[in-house]
Formats: structure tokens, C-alpha cells, sequence
């Protein structure tokens, strides 16, 4: 792997050596496997692919300055696919064996972490799909967990760059209290069509605005949104958002350095009031906003072509307790030995 050009890798799939199996059938779950294999054998009337019981993960392992390899806050993950399970009827794995399982991926595959200052970093993917053969709707009795990794760039290509971002209202992510408070796969089935045509008028993502009434952000396709104002970090309050990791992280940051913070309704119209905006999460960890256009208001919002201040300020941070630059005093990474 050491003479793979990092700095274009992008975020996209590559193979690895190995991944990671737990099975749960007879109501328990049972110990790790180590696969070498891309593919899974599954039966016909499987519920993941019918009813769509599924759900996954995202998070990154990072080779510190110190040599060490840090995966961020992978706890927080389980916890997050535990919820996730609840939501759609599927046994939870217990956090132990998510760690556990998380651990042994980035150990078994260390030599496809990418070296420290290029920028990149290794991808974890946890997936827990429905394996059982159910034809009437109802949860099935047995379920697959695994865990891949990949080496992968920044989830927009620009990086650390300003983009733009597009409103659409007659799309919607999830409804009012369906599935968007849940990583699962229909969420992002739903935002394909949206995706592709923002993404060929130029636009990175959408931005969503509330299913129910169109008056207020939800988030930005596959990320959470944050706007900043007079020294506040303001991000949308929704049953319809993902509750993103990485937003829960820049939070406690903003708050580290001094900034009020705002988690509440945001009207659209509060748009023209921002000086800086954002989508962030695991994949983009933050993408600076240059430009917001209302397709149906026919009307753009501006915010510069470099990111501001304050995004800078965060963004550094959270990268440096990430990279072990900066000490980690809140506990939210894990040293892979």
C-alpha cells in the first residue's frame, strides 16, 4: 500500500485483506470469524433484502504522528447501532463484542491504514443485516454482523473546500417520525434521486428542509447541518435527523472554546443570518458551505469562498485528537495495539 497515491484516493470501496463475522441464531449471538471472503451466502427470502431489516455503521481509524493507529469514539457507534436495532426490530449487539469486533478488523488489516499527514484515513464499515427467510413482514430469527474496512479520502472530493448545497421541496429524506433518527438503508435509498440531480446541477448535497411543514433544516443528505452567529454553534433539533457523531464531537469542541451552543429549530429563513455554514459527520467530518440555493425561492444564500474562522478552528481540532496531535481530554479514542 505505500506507494498508493493518498492525496486522490477518494471515498469509494477497495478490498482489504480481511473482515469480520458474528452470527446470531437460537436468540444468541456468537463469537467472531475472520473472513477473507467479499461475498455473503444468504438465503432467498432473507429480510434485509425484502423488508429491509438492515443497518450500519461508519467510523475511522487514524495513523497518529506517534506511529499509534486511533479509532474515534467507537463506542458512541455501537450505542448508535443499538438504537438503531431497537428501531427496526433487530437484536442488539452488546457494545463489548462491537469493540471487540471493531479492534480486530483495523489489527487484522494495519497495513491498509494510511500514513499519517496524507489526509486519508481507514474507513470502518459495521453492517447487521436480516439473514432469516421471512416472507410475511415480520423480524427475522437469525442476523449477520460484519465489519469491512477500506482506506478512503475525504467523502467530497473538494476536501476541506467550500460547496455548494441545494434545496429541494419536493424531496423528502424521512418522514416526521419514521426511520431518520436510524442508519439504516432506506434513509439513504430515499435521498438517491435528490443526490443525483443536485449533483448534476453542481451541487455537493441537498439540503432537506422538516417533511411535515417545509419550514425548517433537517440535514444535509449524509450529513448533520451547523450554522455559526454571533459566537454560537446553532445545529437543527429534529426526529428526523441522524444524530450524528461527529456533530455530538464538534459540540463539546465549540463549547471547549468558548462558543454558546443551540440545538433547536432552524427556520430557512434563518439562512441569510449565518456568517458560517457546514455539514459535517464521519465520511465529510466537516465540509465548509460557500453557497446555499433555494430551487423553489429562487433565491441563494452566500457565505465566502474560503471557510470561516471558526469552522477552521473546529475542524483543526477535531482532526488534531484524531491524528494524537492534540490531547484527547475527553476520551474519545482507542489506540489499536
Amino acid at each position: 500500500m505505500g506507494n498508493r497515491d493518498w492525496k486522490t484516493i477518494g471515498f469509494g470501496y477497495s478490498k482489504a485483506d480481511f473482515n469480520i463475522r458474528c452470527y446470531y441464531k437460537n436468540g444468541e449471538w456468537g463469537p467472531l470469524e475472520i473472513s477473507d471472503s467479499e461475498t455473503v451466502n444468504m438465503h432467498i427470502a432473507a429480510t434485509c433484502l425484502h423488508y429491509g431489516q438492515q443497518a450500519f455503521e461508519g467510523l475511522k481509524a487514524f495513523m497518529g504522528k506517534d506511529g499509534k493507529v486511533r479509532v474515534f469514539r467507537m463506542t458512541e457507534n455501537a450505542k448508535r447501532m443499538q438504537h438503531s436495532c431497537d428501531g427496526i426490530l433487530m437484536p442488539q449487539l452488546p457494545v463489548e463484542k462491537f469493540n471487540e469486533a471493531v479492534r480486530l478488523a483495523v489489527k487484522k488489516n494495519m497495513s491498509f491504514v494510511p500514513p499519517y499527514g496524507c489526509g486519508a484515513s481507514l474507513y470502518i464499515r459495521p453492517l447487521l443485516i436480516g439473514t432469516g427467510p421471512e416472507i410475511g413482514v415480520k423480524p427475522s430469527e437469525e442476523y449477520l454482523f460484519m465489519i469491512f474496512v477500506m482506506p478512503v479520502g475525504p467523502y467530497f472530493p473538494e476536501g476541506f473546500k467550500p460547496t455548494d448545497l441545494l434545496i429541494m421541496r419536493q424531496y423528502d429524506r424521512a418522514a416526521p417520525q419514521g426511520t431518520g433518527k436510524y442508519k439504516v438503508g432506506g434513509n439513504y435509498a430515499a435521498s438517491l434521486a435528490a443526490g443525483k440531480k443536485a449533483k448534476q446541477g453542481g451541487y455537493s448535497a441537498v439540503l432537506y428542509l422538516d417533511s411535515r411543514e417545509k419550514k425548517y433544516i433537517d440535514e444535509c443528505g449524509p450529513a448533520n447541518f451547523f450554522g455559526i452567529k454571533d459566537n454560537t454553534y446553532i445545529t437543527p433539533k429534529s426526529e428526523s435527523i441522524l444524530p450524528s457523531i461527529t456533530n455530538m464531537s464538534i459540540i463539546q469542541l465549540a463549547e471547549d472554546m468558548g462558543l454558546k451552543v443551540e440545538r433547536r429549530k432552524v427556520p430557512v429563513e434563518e439562512l441569510e443570518t449565518f456568517e458560517e455554514v457546514g455539514a459535517c459527520g464521519t465520511a465529510a467530518v466537516i465540509s465548509p458551505i460557500k453557497r446555499i440555493y433555494d430551487a423553489d425561492m429562487d433565491k441563494e444564500y452566500l457565505y465566502g469562498n474560503e471557510p470561516g474562522p471558526l469552522s477552521v478552528e473546529l475542524y483543526t481540532k477535531l482532526r488534531a485528537i484524531q491524528n494524537g496531535e492534540e490531547e484527547d481530554v475527553h476520551g474519545w479514542t482507542d489506540i489499536i495495539e
